[in-house]
C-alpha cells in the first residue's frame, strides 16, 4: 500500500507547477501537530467538544488588570485621541505614541520582567477590540508592533536577545515585521532576500522588503530571508531553509528608501520600504535556529490573524450600533427605517454575524492562551470569517445611513475605508479559503489517495504490476479496513452517523443536534468533492472555496454554540443576552441554510462556462496594450512595465536611501558584497584543501 502519510504533492496527473506549489506550501507549513485540532477532526465528520467546551475564559486577576487598562484607554481614545487628524493627515504623531507605551498598550504582550505588562492573548485582544472601535490606524500600528513585530523575539528570542531588545521595545520603540516583498506575497517560500554565512558565524544580508509597518521609525525588525548554504563538494550556494534575523536600523547598508505611501483607509500607519545592501548581522541575532525561520514566521501571523480579528470585530461592533440608531431614529414616509422589513434583514444579519465575530475571536484567544498546537486552521477562518463579515457590516450601516452616511463627518465612511484592508493582508482571503480546504482535510485526503493508488488501476503500469499491486492492497486487512467504508460512501452514499454533542444546555439541544448532522454531510461532501474532481481539484478553487465556506460556518456555529451555553450557564439576562440569543437563533438558520446551498453547487454550478468566460476576457486583455495600463512591478515583464503611476497630486514619503526601482536593480541583487568569495571562506575544508564531508544529522535535528 501507498505511504498513507504521503505529502499532497504525490498525487498524479497533477501539474508539474501545481505539484511544486504544493511542495513549496507542505515544506512551508512543516510536520502535521500529531492531535489534530477541531476543524480537522470536522473534516473528519468528528466533534471534538473538549476543544471548544466550556467557552474559555480568562482568570479573574487577569481580567481585572485588564478591565483597569480599558477603563484608561477608553477615556483617552473617546476624549484625547486624534483619530480625524491622524486620517486626515496621515500619520500617527508622536506623542499618541508616547502615550500608549505610558499605558502599556504598546507592551502588553511582553512579560513582566522585561517591562512589559505580560497579559494574555485573550486580554490582548480585548485591548485592540476596544481600539478598533475608534481607530483602525491605531490597531494596526499597535498589533503589528506586538503580534509579529516583537511577538518572534517574545517566542523564539534566547535570554540575551530578550534582555537586551525587549525593554526598548516594551517602553520606548516601535517594532517592525519584514516578510513582504516585491515579487513575495502570499507565497512567503519565494523570498528573494536572502543571508549567508561568513567564516567568522555573522550573516551577511541582502535583499528587499515591503510593507513593513512602523518599518521607518522601527528600533528592531525581524527580517525573514533564505538561509544559502554553500555545498560542501561543490561551493555553490543552495537554499536551506529561512532564517529569521534580528536587524537594527543603525547597521550598516540599512536603506529605507520609502517611508510610506498614500493609501485608501488606515492612512495613519506608514509602510516602508527596505533595502538590505551587504548587512552583517551578528551571529548572536539569529532568531530560533538557522534555517527554522519560517516556524517564526508562521507562528506570529497566527497571533497577526487573531489581532487583525479583534480590531475589524471592534469596528464592525461600534458601527452597527451607529446603524441600528440611525434606523430607529431616521423617519421616511412617516415611520423609522427599521420599520422596514429589508432594513430589518440587515439588523438581523449584522447582529447575528457581530455575534459569531465576537464567539470565534475569543474560542481562538482561549486556544492560544491555553496553548493548543493545531490551531493554524482556525485562525485562519477566523481571520476570514472577521474581516469579510465584518467589512460588510459596515458597509451595510454606510447604506442605512444613506447619503448622510458617505460624509465623512459621522466617522462610519472612515471606518469603511479603514476595515476594507483586512481581506487582503495576513494572507488573501482567497488564499486562506484555499489553505482552509487543503489543511482543513489534509489528512483524510492523504489516506483517500493512499487507498485509490493501492486498489485502483494504473494506466502507466504494466498489467502485471497491476494486479499484483491491487491483489496485494486487496488482502491486506489495513488497507481494506479504510477502503471499504469509504467505498461505502462514495458509491453506495452510506455515510457514517453523525457526532454526538452531549454536553450542552438543555435550552439549545436541538442546535447541537443540528450541528451534528452539518457536520456529518460535511464531511461526506467532502470525500464526495475529492471523488468528483479527483487530480483537478487542486485548480479547481471554486470548489475549494465552497468546502472552505463550509467549514469556516460550522466553525462560526460552533463556537456561538459554546458561547451561548456559556451564557445560559452562567445566567445572563437582560436586554443584552436577549439580542444575543435572537442573533444566535437566526445565525443558525441563516447558515443552516448557506451550508445546504453549497452543498448543491457542489455538485451543479457554474463553474466550466466562468472558466470559459475568464478565458476569453483573458485573451481580449492580451490584445490590450501594456503601456495603458498598471503592472505590478514584480511582473517577469520587468519593473518599468506598463503605464507610470502619478505621483505629481499624491503625497509622496520618500526615504533616504536610492529607490532600485530607478535602477532596474532586482530584488535579490548584491551591492557590493562577492558572494562567492563569501561562500567560499564558509566553505568547510580539510587538511588537503578538500571539501570536508558534511556530517550526518543527529537524532535531535532531524526530529
Amino acid at each position: 500500500m501507498s505511504n498513507p502519510n504521503q505529502g499532497l504533492s504525490n498525487i498524479k496527473g497533477v501539474s508539474d507547477e501545481d505539484q511544486q506549489m504544493i511542495q513549496n506550501i507542505e515544506a512551508m507549513m512543516g510536520p502535521e501537530p500529531e492531535d489534530m485540532g477541531f476543524i480537522k477532526n470536522v473534516f473528519w465528520g468528528r466533534f471534538r467538544e473538549d476543544l471548544l467546551f466550556p467557552y474559555p475564559e480568562e482568570g479573574q486577576q487577569e481580567r481585572e488588570r485588564c478591565d483597569e487598562l480599558l477603563e484608561e484607554l477608553e477615556d483617552y481614545l473617546e476624549n484625547g485621541h486624534p483619530r480625524v487628524e491622524i486620517d486626515r493627515e496621515q500619520y500617527i504623531p508622536q506623542d499618541v505614541i508616547d502615550r500608549l507605551f505610558d499605558m502599556g498598550v504598546m507592551g502588553m504582550i511582553i512579560p513582566e520582567e522585561y517591562g512589559g505588562l505580560g497579559l494574555g492573548v485573550t486580554s490582548y485582544n480585548r485591548v485592540l477590540e476596544m481600539i478598533g472601535r475608534y481607530c483602525a490606524s491605531t490597531a494596526v500600528m499597535v498589533s503589528a508592533h506586538q503580534s509579529i513585530g516583537c511577538k518572534a523575539l517574545v517566542m523564539f528570542g534566547s535570554d540575551d536577545q530578550k534582555e537586551e531588545y525587549l525593554p526598548m521595545v516594551a517602553r520606548e520603540k516601535l517594532s517592525a515585521f519584514c516578510l513582504s516583498e516585491p515579487n513575495v506575497g502570499s507565497d512567503a517560500a519565494a523570498q528573494e532576500s536572502f543571508s549567508v554565512k561568513t567564516e567568522d558565524g555573522d550573516y551577511i544580508l541582502n535583499g528587499e522588503k515591503k510593507w513593513s509597518t512602523s518599518g521607518a521609525f522601527s528600533g528592531l525588525l525581524t527580517v525573514m530571508c533564505k538561509n544559502m548554504v554553500p555545498d560542501p563538494e561543490t561551493g555553490e550556494l543552495e537554499q536551506q531553509g529561512v532564517n529569521a534575523l534580528i536587524v537594527t536600523p543603525d547597521m550598516d547598508g540599512v536603506e529605507v528608501f520609502e517611508n510610506n505611501r498614500a493609501k485608501t483607509g488606515i492612512r495613519g500607519t506608514w509602510q516602508a520600504r527596505f533595502r538590505f545592501n551587504d548587512v552583517r548581522v551578528p551571529q548572536e541575532n539569529l532568531l530560533h535556529k538557522e534555517g527554522g525561520g519560517l516556524k517564526v514566521a508562521l507562528s506570529c501571523l497566527n497571533y497577526g490573524r487573531c489581532t487583525l480579528s479583534a480590531g475589524v470585530t471592534g469596528a464592525a461592533k461600534q458601527a452597527m450600533e451607529q446603524g441600528i440608531k440611525w434606523a430607529q431614529t431616521r423617519y421616511q414616509f412617516e415611520r423609522p427605517l427599521a420599520d422596514f422589513e429589508l432594513v430589518q434583514q440587515k439588523i438581523a444579519r449584522m447582529s447575528a454575524v457581530t455575534y459569531a465575530m465576537d464567539a470565534m475571536l475569543y474560542m481562538m484567544t482561549g486556544m492560544l492562551d491555553r496553548g493548543d498546537k493545531d490551531i493554524m486552521v482556525e485562525t485562519a477562518m477566523t481571520k476570514v470569517f472577521c474581516s469579510q463579515f465584518g467589512w460588510e457590516v459596515i458597509d451595510e450601516v454606510m447604506q442605512v445611513m444613506g447619503g448622510e452616511g458617505y460624509m465623512t463627518e459621522h466617522e462610519v465612511e472612515r471606518a469603511w475605508r479603514d476595515n476594507r484592508i483586512h481581506s487582503i493582508v495576513e494572507g488573501s482571503n482567497e488564499v486562506m479559503q484555499s489553505f482552509i480546504f487543503a489543511y482543513g482535510g489534509k489528512q483524510l485526503a492523504e489516506q483517500m489517495v493512499s487507498v485509490q493508488e493501492a486498489l485502483l488501476w494504473d494506466t502507466d503500469e504494466s498489467i502485471g504490476d497491476n494486479l499484483s499491486r491491487i491483489v496485494t492492497a486487496a488482502t491486506n486487512p489495513t488497507v481494506m479496513s479504510k477502503a471499504l467504508p469509504l467505498a461505502g460512501q462514495l458509491f453506495l452514499g452510506l455515510k457514517p452517523s453523525a457526532p454526538e454533542i452531549r454536553n450542552v444546555h438543555p435550552a439549545v439541544r436541538d442546535h447541537a443536534d443540528r450541528l451534528a448532522k452539518l457536520v456529518q454531510k460535511h464531511s461526506h461532501y467532502f470525500k464526495l468533492v475529492s471523488k468528483w474532481e479527483r487530480e483537478e481539484v487542486v485548480k479547481h478553487q471554486a470548489q475549494q472555496a465552497r468546502v472552505a465556506n463550509n467549514a469556516i460556518y460550522l466553525y462560526a456555529l460552533s463556537t456561538s454554540l459554546s458561547k451561548m451555553d456559556d451564557q445560559l450557564r452562567t445566567g445572563e439576562f437582560g436586554p443584552q443576552f436577549e439580542r444575543d440569543r435572537a442573533a444566535f437563533e437566526y445565525l443558525f438558520d441563516w447558515f443552516e441554510n448557506e451550508i445546504h446551498r453549497n452543498f448543491g453547487e457542489m455538485r451543479t454550478n457554474a463553474d466550466e462556462s466562468m472558466r470559459e468566460a475568464a478565458e476569453a476576457a483573458r485573451s481580449y486583455n492580451d490584445t490590450l496594450p501594456n503601456d495603458d495600463y498598471y503592472i505590478h512591478e514584480g511582473s517577469p515583464l520587468g519593473r518599468d512595465a506598463g503605464k507610470t503611476p502619478p505621483s505629481e497630486h499624491i503625497q509622496q514619503f520618500d526615504g533616504e536611501g536610492q529607490d532600485p526601482r530607478e535602477v532596474n536593480r532586482a530584488p535579490g541583487e548584491t551591492d557590493e558584497l562577492d558572494v562567492e568569495e563569501i561562500a567560499e571562506e564558509a566553505t568547510p575544508r580539510g587538511g588537503d584543501g578538500a571539501p570536508e564531508e558534511a556530517a550526518p544529522p543527529s537524532e535531535e535535528e532531524e526530529s
